[in-house]
């Protein structure tokens, strides 16, 4: 009798961890935007040829008087109520903002792909009637985007800014290299990628439990910065939270998995593309490609993006030898990045280190 109680008490324990792993993998469907006592839908929006709707927000001169149209791609746990620089009305952008797939008011992707971010971009461009080419900038966990529409949709492609990017270190990087930066990382970080890209059916669970401690930079905590980001962001906060810009919920507001999860897994799979391999988009010089970089970041490090850049001649590589992640909202950084895009020149005003590349 003893023995079939301890069989029956570990079939119970298998029965109930196998009833936890099968919950952990369907995390909880996506809230319904405009649906019948749901989300309201705060935002003009775009049907793409599958169905679902991209949120946008136009800034700066409009489209039919513009002389350059931008697309920018918003980071981690963000949406489109962003600002990027001063020099929007003076050059006479028309900059395009949009929630990417699961975030803010877009409808949620079940199938989100690194090819499906691109597409997405694409056939939100051509419902706004852009034009045949366009400009494309994105930040932070937005850059694996950009590297997405560099490999399947250059033809679309007037000049790119990549900012801060984020990095993959499961792309073929050196041992040596991929040892030093993944060893970088805290420990909590380490765990959290690692997790990500061996088991991402599992990730949800692991980014909701509650018994061990998860990623500072997935959560977005202090320690994830340096102390100049950490300024920079909170006078950034303040200055949103007193305008009403700031909704700290909004971004989530349909589930972290369709938004959060989908961001993470994506980055940190196996890509179908090699970044270092992808062709000049612009051989005949008439556009640019660029990383900005900052040298104290402590989300990116600058060791991936020289080795990108070293790989790549035609990108043009600029690190800051005292910004962190929060690089594009130092003052006046914005503007250096749009002029070089579009004009082809920086402002040459700040600190720049395009020369680090041959430093080493």
């Amino acid at each position: 009798m003893a023995a079939l109680s301890k069989v029956a008490m570990v079939s119970a324990v298998a029965l109930l961890g196998w009833a936890w792993a099968y919950q952990a993998t369907r995390p909880p469907p996506p809230a319904i935007l405009g649906a019948p006592g749901g989300l309201p839908i705060a935002s003009p929006r775009v049907q793409l040829k599958d169905g679902r709707h991209l949120a946008y927000m136009e800034a700066g001169v409009p489209k039919e008087n513009a002389r350059y149209k931008a697309i920018f791609v918003h980071g981690f746990a963000s949406t489109k109520e962003s600002g990027f620089s001063e020099l929007v009305e003076e050059l006479g952008i028309c900059m395009l903002f949009f929630d990417r797939a699961g975030y803010g008011d877009n409808d949620a992707n079940p199938k989100r792909c690194l090819k499906s971010d691109a597409t997405d971009v694409e056939e939100l461009a051509d419902a706004l009637q852009l034009g045949d080419k366009f400009y494309l900038v994105d930040t932070s966990m937005g850059g694996y985007i950009a590297w997405s529409c560099l490999n399947y949709i250059p033809h679309r492609l007037a000049g790119v800014a990549l900012v801060v990017p984020a990095v993959n270190y499961w792309w073929p990087l050196p041992d040596n290299m991929l040892r030093s930066v993944y060893g970088k990382l805290d420990s909590r970080d380490q765990r959290t990628f690692w997790i990500a890209h061996h088991t991402p059916s599992l990730f949800h669970a692991w980014l909701t439990q509650r018994w061990f401690p998860v990623s500072p930079i997935v959560r977005g905590e202090r320690d994830a910065f340096t102390d100049m980001d950490w300024e920079i962001l909170t006078k950034l906060w303040r200055k949103q939270r007193e305008s009403g810009q700031l909704d700290p919920s909004k971004a989530t507001q349909q589930g972290i998995y369709e938004s959060l999860c989908r961001d993470v897994t994506i980055l940190f799979s196996t890509w179908e593309f090699d970044p270092t391999e992808i062709k000049n988009p612009f051989p005949g010089g008439d556009g640019v490609v660029s990383i900005w970089q900052g040298y104290e970041d402590k989300i990116v490090q600058f060791e991936v993006q020289r080795h990108v850049a070293r790989k790549l001649p035609w990108v043009r590589y600029h690190e800051h030898p005292e910004a962190g992640h929060a690089l594009s909202d130092m003052d006046g950084v914005g503007d250096e990045i749009i002029s070089e895009l579009l004009l082809g020149e920086a402002l040459r005003g700040l600190p720049l280190q395009s020369e680090a590349l041959q430093d080493e």
